[in-house]
Order: C-alpha cells, then structure tokens, then sequence
C-alpha cells in the first residue's frame, strides 16, 4: 500500500505534519517502504514499548484485584464491618475510577501520556498500600475512591499511546497485550496472594504489593515515549514510515470537531451501554470469583487462589488468538458477540448446575472467564476505526467510564446478591444476563468506515 501525500489536519501535531510532508516530498512512498532496516527498526516496538506497557497495566491490576483476597481472607471480620459493607469498599475504587477518565484522556492526548502514567504509578502504589494500613472504615473507603482516581487514568492514556504507535492492522493485538496485563496479574496473583495472605496476612500483603507500582514509575519514565520521534532506539526513517501510515488512516473517518460531536456519533452510546453491562460480569467475576469458589469448595485460601488461576489461564490463550484473528479479517465485531454469548451461557450453566456439585460449575466458571476477556483486544481496536485522533481518545475514555460503572455494579450487587441469598448461584445468573445483553447490544454496529479501504 502506497501511502498518500494529502493528511486530516489536526490529526498530529503541526511539527510531525511538517516531518512527513516534506519526507514523503523527498522519497517516494515505495522507497520509504521498502528502505532496508526500516522493517526491523519497526518490530522493535513490539519488544521496547509493549512490555513496558505490560508490566504498567499488569501493576495497576494487581493493586485493583487483590482485595477479592482481602474479603476472601476475612477483611470484614478484621475490620468489624458487615458484608455488606466489605462489599462497598470493592465497589467504591470504580466510583473514583469513574469520574476522572475522560478529562485524563484529555490530557494525555493534547500533552503527554507517558508523564500522566508515571504519575498515576506512584498514586495508585501508594494508596494500594495504604488499604493494608488503615483500620478506619471510612478511612479506608476514600483511600479505596482515592485509588480508583489514580487508576482511572491509565487505561485511557494506554489505549491513546497505542494508537501513536500501531496501525490499524495491528492495533487489535497490541490492544491485547495491553489488556493481558488484567489476566496474566490475575493469574500470578492468585497464586502468590493466597501464600502471602497465609503467611503474613491480608494487611500485609497489601502493603507489598502496593511497592513495585512505586518504583516501576522511574523505569516507565526511562523507557516509554509518547510519539515515534521521540525515541531514541526507532530509526528516523521507521518514525517517518510509522507517522505517515497513522496519518493515512484518518482520510477514511468522518471529521468531528470536538467530543461533543464524537458523542452523536454512530454507535457511540451504544458502546457506552454494551461495555457497562459487559463490565458487570467482567468485575463481578474477577472480585467475587475467590469467594465464590471458597464457598463452593470448602478449601483452604491457598487452594482457593490457585483455583482462581485456571480461567484466567484460559483467558491468555483466548485473548491471543482472538486478536491474531482480528487483525487478519479486521471484522471486529464478529470477534466480539459470540464470545461474550459463550460467557453469559457459561456462567448459566454454572448457575444451574452449583447446587449439585462443585467441579461440573467450576469448568463452567473457567469457560466463562476466558470467554468474557477474548474479545478485549478488537474491541478497543473498534474505537478508533469508527472515530478520528482528535476524539477517540476521548471516546475511549467515556466507554470505560461506562466500564467503571459496570464494575460498581458488578461488584457491590454480585456481593450483595451474596450476602442475601447465602449462596454464588444468583452472582451467576445476574452476571450471565448482562453479558448476553452486552453480547446483543454489539450486533446493531456498522462496519467501520475505513474497513475496505484498510484491505487494500
């Protein structure tokens, strides 16, 4: 694909608009693409800038996740509080998390995300740790909204950094490297977090694990650039080639002045309400899943977090393959209902069979999870197809904030659904519904605009 010399104004800033046009009025296209080390300077990428954007991800996670161990070790006997209470501390970090996405999406898109991280790293470790400190209920629960705030920005800012970085056919995989951080922490977590919390206890545990988010924001700092130009291990050459690709994408959307414009967008709230129900049982799931399985199988917490572990597991593989097949078609939308069908009948199944016998649900609960995180990756990748630079960023925000009111309801209903029946199987049947719905509401979206023109 030859890339074309005229670009969206406002896409990038004036000075890489400048850089590419007089290099593309220097060297054809075809020269550009095919310069020697122009392709291996590009799949540095791939081995500079996604683990860092990892191991970022994958921190934030840990520091989310690890209380649905905190209340699966006895937080609320710790803290003389009532379940229901214990439910609300979980629920409160996605109110904090909520508020805050879109005016951080904004920052990182008209400055700078790799400053807006760094900054959120050191917060958010720092207040992670303090949920082990504090012993006052109310304390604990603005430390948990507090947290929250911090972390709201990093998913955004990430998916904005991205966008910078890989082009359309990549986007769906790097999207998922991204998001793999969520089931990969899951995954180690649950087996390290039961240990810790058996040897030391759940306060303490939280404290460590809280630390490594402080001092990754030094490495982050070192490692992570916010545009192509700026780094020093891509060659000019490959920074052009990049910019210019990223550049062309935009001809094919529509231009919208600002995110007021991008909110009448086709299929925009449908999105924002799609990912809330989705979010529900993705949250719900993640918190509530160790204490699920401690109430189903009567085992001790170190089993209950290597339980934990198996649809998480599951979860990689999916993800993996579902982005590869993604980018290859660049049909998102069939990589994303049927997947989130199989999680809401999973989760049915486990409903209708808990009652008879651990194992049977168990298997479900694996099929479950590793059908509800696959379609991640094409899913985010969907965004910025539909919608411009100037916005998407924004857009994104606004969806996950959606997300974030998912995950509260998620997770202070699944918990309370708990609380007042005794038993997982109605946390099951709620979170099977939404993700069907969730399922359904993607079917009604059109083809992104620039689809044919991207296949050729």
């Amino acid at each position: 694909m030859a890339f074309e010399k005229t670009f969206l104004p406002g896409a990038l800033c004036s000075r890489t608009r400048a850089s590419v046009r007089c290099y593309n009025a220097c060297v054809p296209a075809e020269q550009v693409q095919h310069q020697p080390g122009v392709e291996r300077d590009l799949r540095r990428r791939w081995f500079f800038l996604l683990p860092a954007v990892f191991v970022t991800y994958s921190l934030a996670y840990l520091d989310r996740t690890n209380y649905g161990f905190g209340a699966a070790a006895g937080l609320a006997q710790s803290l003389h509080i009532g379940n229901q209470r214990a439910a609300l501390l979980g629920a409160l970090f996605f109110l904090g998390y909520f508020l805050f996405q879109v005016p951080g999406a904004a920052y990182a898109q008209r400055r700078s995300a790799t400053r807006l991280i760094a900054t959120a790293l050191a917060a958010w470790g720092a207040l992670a740790s303090l949920t082990g400190i504090l012993r006052q209920f109310w304390l604990l629960a603005f430390d948990r909204f507090l947290l929250g705030v911090a972390e709201s920005f990093i998913l955004p800012a990430m998916l904005i950094l991205l966008t910078h970085w890989f082009t359309r056919q990549e986007r769906s995989r790097a999207n998922a490297i991204l998001i793999l951080g969520n089931p990969v922490t899951v995954l180690w977590m649950s087996a390290i977090t039961g240990f810790l919390i058996q040897a030391f206890g759940w306060q303490l545990a939280f404290i460590l694990e809280g630390i490594p988010s402080i001092a990754w924001a030094l490495v982050w700092l070192l490692v992570a650039r916010d545009r192509p130009e700026q780094a020093r291990w891509l060659g000019p050459a490959a920074s052009r080639r990049l910019t210019a690709a990223l550049l062309h994408e935009q001809h094919a959307l529509p231009q919208l002045a600002g995110f007021r414009a991008a909110l009448r967008a086709p299929g925009v709230l449908l999105l924002c309400v799609q990912y809330f129900f989705w979010s529900i049982g993705v949250y719900g799931f993640v918190l509530w899943l160790p204490a699920m399985i401690r109430a189903g199988s009567a085992r001790g917490i170190q089993i209950v977090g290597l339980l934990n572990a198996a649809p998480f597991l599951l979860a990689i593989l999916l993800m993996l393959a579902v982005a590869r097949l993604s980018d290859h078609s660049l049909d998102r939308k069939r990589a994303i209902a049927p997947f989130l069908f199989l999680a809401g009948l999973a989760l049915l199944a486990a409903y209708a069979t808990a009652a008879s016998g651990f194992w049977l649900a168990y298997l479900f609960l694996i099929l479950a999870g590793g059908a509800m995180y696959a379609p991640y990756g094409p899913f985010f990748a969907l965004i910025p197809e539909m919608l411009p630079a100037n916005v998407a960023g924004q857009i994104m925000a606004l969806i996950n904030s959606c997300g974030a009111l998912g995950g509260f309801a998620g997770v202070w209903l699944v918990g309370l659904l708990q609380t007042l029946t005794g038993s997982a199987r109605a946390g099951y049947a709620f979170m099977s519904i939404c993700l069907i719905l969730s399922g359904l509401l993607v079917l009604p979206l059109r083809p992104a605009p620039n689809a044919n023109r991207a296949r050729k």
